[in-house]
């Protein structure tokens, strides 16, 4: 599924954090919140050379959910890797 245009848009013309904080409560869930967080909590953590075992004893996770943030970093053309790398 492809993100909506119409939402990125929105996204990238908030200005504050404050109001990009609350923009993000309004339409996610807690739930969806803590996860998006994790994912980049665990991603940061990967780049910076963490292993997987320690991110996963750091967060209470499954190496499962780790493994694909590395898939993600290994890939050459990953937006996620040329922000982290910026």
């Amino acid at each position: 599924m492809a993100i909506d245009q119409d939402l990125l848009k929105v996204i990238s013309s908030i200005d504050s954090l404050d109001d990009m904080n609350h923009f993000f409560e309004d339409i996610f869930t807690p739930a969806e919140l803590d996860d998006i967080s994790l994912r980049w909590k665990l991603l940061k953590d990967l780049h910076n050379g963490l292993t997987q075992r320690k991110i996963a004893e750091k967060y209470g996770i499954s190496l499962c959910k780790i493994t694909r943030g590395s898939k993600i970093l290994k890939n050459k053309d990953s937006a996620v890797l040329k922000v982290l790398n910026s």
